[in-house]
């Protein structure tokens, strides 16, 4: 039961922060055009700072010389995904397809397992620079593709996000590692970019706590049959089948592990927003985003449970 437990506390960690979102909202402590800065100042700033130094600090090309393949494995496990969002579609009702589709698609792939790896491995285990190579793409994924799920798109593509400020600093660290330049890094850069990033997580979650209370406010219908079947899809379909997937194709645990990590979070948070650019409707999404991370709270840490009985966590 161990790593029932330790998963289940790095869930509430975020949940308990989004929540401290929530209520600073509700407060009316936060304006909802504060939000806007937050979240560029989480995703463009604090972000790609902690990739860079998390590549930097715990990444070593010479010990992990198959990394050029996370990436590969990354589209593998798109490719399946989007299989198998196609088949959960055809449960959802004709109204809510679109927006059942994108939440169902775009996970969270970066802060959910960024603080499940932390709690069960370490803040410094390799295994965090590795989810950042595997990720790389995902951003330009979404930015590039997620108007494809609406008919009456609204807008054009922003070619500042497909080419976005993760990518170009997972690049850029991989680099000075291929070259071996970051002994010529002064400590205090590192440390810098380090301290930016510890922001991302917290500000990411009090963001989306914001914004759900704010999204709650005009909520409308509440879709509760369609929120059920999303969160069999995503929080209990779609983790197992990968841990079949995986069982399968029994590759080595690091990507095994990245694999059920991509399955077992929410929807990346994201998404109402998205949805609301591209013309759908922002308050089913928003349903889908929050009845998601709640059940997450049991969801993932079950699914790691099993997970642990086929892959065991190397000692």
């Amino acid at each position: 039961m161990d790593i029932f437990v330790i998963v289940l506390q790095s869930v509430l960690v975020l949940l308990g922060i989004g929540v401290i979102g929530f209520w600073i909202s509700r407060r009316n402590a936060m304006p909802e055009n504060v939000l806007g800065f937050l979240s560029t100042l989480a995703i463009d700033i604090a972000l790609p700072c902690i990739v860079f130094a998390s590549i930097l600090v715990n990444f070593t090309p010479a010990e992990f010389p198959n990394w050029w393949q996370l990436p590969l494995w990354w589209l593998l496990f798109t490719a399946i995904a989007f299989a198998l969002m196609l088949l959960a579609r055809l449960i959802s009702n004709k109204d809510p397809r679109a927006e059942f589709g994108i939440s169902l698609f775009y996970q969270n792939g970066i802060f959910f397992p960024l603080i499940i790896l932390s709690g069960i491995f370490g803040r410094d285990t390799p295994f965090i620079a590795q989810l950042f190579i595997f990720i790389m793409f995902h951003p330009t994924l979404l930015f590039s593709t997620y108007q494809l799920f609406f008919r009456k798109a609204a807008g054009s593509l922003r070619w500042q996000r497909i080419i976005n400020p993760i990518l170009i600093a997972t690049i850029i660290a991989i680099v000075i590692q291929m070259m071996k330049w970051q002994d010529y890094l002064p400590d205090f850069l590192i440390d810098i970019f380090q301290i930016l990033g510890a922001m991302a997580l917290p500000l990411v979650m009090i963001i989306l706590g914001g914004s759900l209370y704010l999204d709650f406010q005009q909520r409308g219908k509440i879709y509760l049959s369609e929120i059920t079947k999303f969160i069999i899809m995503k929080n209990i379909v779609f983790p197992l089948a990968f841990i079949g997937v995986a069982a399968l194709l029994k590759p080595s645990y690091n990507i095994a592990l990245l694999f059920l990590l991509q399955a077992a979070v929410p929807p990346v948070t994201g998404v109402p927003i998205l949805t609301e650019r591209a013309g759908g409707k922002k308050s089913i999404t928003t349903q889908f985003v929050f009845a998601s991370f709640v059940a997450s709270m049991l969801t993932i840490p079950a699914v790691f449970f099993l997970f642990n009985i086929y892959f065991p966590r190397p000692s």
